[in-house]
């Protein structure tokens, strides 16, 4: 099975701060499909996006970026895909 995932990032505003939130991707092979991120005083809003997100990886991805130097909260918002992974 695979999943639409968006995870909504909230961290502080701090220098290599992106980069580290794409390593639970690249570490899974995964490439998210966008990323936005927006300031919003001393935080940063983050979402990373990815369709058909293989469904066992999205929670240990959600994990990970909860603990990135930072990171304050990790929202996961899922669309279970009619599709079996191939």
């Amino acid at each position: 099975m695979t999943a639409d995932v968006l995870f909504t990032v909230e961290a502080f505003a701090e220098p290599g701060l992106l980069p580290r939130l794409l390593q639970p991707f690249a570490k899974r092979d995964l490439t998210p499909d966008h990323m936005l991120a927006r300031r919003e005083g001393e935080m940063l809003r983050v979402e990373l996006g990815m369709t058909a997100m293989p469904a066992g990886m999205v929670h240990l991805v959600a994990g990970n970026l909860g603990q990135v130097v930072g990171v304050v909260r990790v929202t996961e918002t899922r669309r279970e895909a009619l599709r079996a992974a191939a």
